[in-house]
């Protein structure tokens, strides 16, 4: 699956409240600046399979190619949607050989204690380049590009 046209939207849940059917809720994220509403349906997948609470931190992923209703505060169906800890950051990006984003906006040293796994929690098997990957990071550093060691590394495996 192509993960490229993915946009997110990191802050606060807001408001959760029932969607078009008693499978599908509204969320609200309160991001710096604004409040956006998420569709999240029987499809959404949620790492962890988490329950979304109120004031809980999460970045919802959306299809930017997808089309969006024209009213503020904007609404997205969201595709993917990651629970965070204080301080905690996440992206999605393809990774390639030497582990560096294709958009250059992020490189991965990993550790011995980088927790790599799939979407379903497995053990990932294999090293982690030239993949589409879901990272979980702290700290940056100030090089071109910024270097992390992260946390833990979800392989966006595609479907065989």
């Amino acid at each position: 699956m192509d993960y490229s046209s993915y946009q997110q939207v990191t802050g606060v849940i807001q408001e959760i409240r029932r969607g078009n059917s008693c499978c599908a809720q509204i969320i609200t994220i309160m991001t710096d600046n604004e409040a956006v509403n998420f569709l999240v349906s029987g499809d959404t997948r949620i790492i962890d399979n988490m329950r979304l609470r109120r004031g809980m931190r999460a970045a919802a992923f959306y299809d930017a190619n997808l089309p969006a209703p024209a009213i503020y505060p904007p609404q997205f169906r969201a595709e993917l949607i990651v629970p965070l800890r204080r301080d905690q950051k996440v992206t999605l990006k393809y990774f390639d050989e030497t582990l560096t984003a294709e958009d250059n906006s992020l490189k991965l040293n990993l550790s011995p204690f980088t927790n790599v796994e799939t979407l379903n929690g497995q053990r990932y098997l294999c090293t982690p380049e030239n993949s589409q990957l879901l990272v979980y990071y702290t700290n940056t550093t100030f090089s071109m590009p910024p270097q992390t060691t992260p946390q833990r590394i979800i392989v966006l495996c595609p479907f065989e």
